[in-house]
């Protein structure tokens, strides 16, 4: 511990700027989950509209007929 530190962990403390921290904490968290929602929807929608496609250039045999 470092001489003048009272031994308190985060998030303990009262003091009166922790209830402006604490509510810029929840803000960007809440922030930070709409933007990583928006980009799950923009990888779902983008994977919905690629062709298929096999990167080996293998391609399925045709039916003999």
């Amino acid at each position: 511990m470092v001489p003048g530190e009272t031994g308190k962990k985060h998030g303990q403390g009262g003091q009166k700027g922790d209830s402006g921290r604490a509510e810029r904490l929840r803000a960007a968290l809440r922030e930070n989950l709409k933007r990583r929602k928006s980009q799950a929807r923009g990888r779902s929608q983008a994977e919905d509209a690629a062709l298929p496609h096999d990167s080996a250039g293998f391609v399925p045999e045709k039916p003999k007929d």
